[in-house]
């Protein structure tokens, strides 16, 4: 029971974070000097151009971007099929390639302490993992 009340719940988060929280946060994103990304993709039925705010966190060779609302949300479908992203973080544009869900044992021991503690504390099991081109 939990486990359904749980999924409501998120569910419920994401809706208003998709409406309300997300139109904010466009004005903010990707700045150099704020946490959150854009990640800009191609709708794979559409072909249409999306901008999506995210977390993304640059490590060597790649980005990886925490996915709270796990592997089935559209932004991410969208970069896999594509098959490659722009991102821009920290003031900075970057292509990615190569997109993939990993799991967070792969992922969080890449991240900076800061930030494995807090997305291990919030419970993200998953992460897009993309090559910085």
């Amino acid at each position: 029971m939990s486990t359904y009340r749980n999924q409501h719940v998120r569910d419920a988060v994401r809706e208003i974070n998709r409406r309300v929280t997300n139109p904010v946060m466009m004005a903010l994103a990707g700045r150099r000097h704020w946490y959150a990304s854009v990640i800009r993709h191609t709708g794979r039925n559409s072909g249409r151009q999306y901008q999506t705010p995210v977390v993304a966190i640059t490590v060597p060779g790649k980005v990886l971007v925490p996915l709270p609302y796990g592997a089935g949300v559209d932004w991410l479908r969208n970069v896999v099929a594509a098959g490659s992203a722009t991102v821009m973080t920290k003031g900075c544009t970057v292509e990615v390639a190569r997109p993939r869900v990993v799991d967070a044992a792969t992922a969080e021991p890449q991240l900076p302490a800061r930030w494995r503690w807090i997305l291990h504390a919030a419970n993200v099991d998953s992460y897009l993992e993309a090559a910085l081109n």
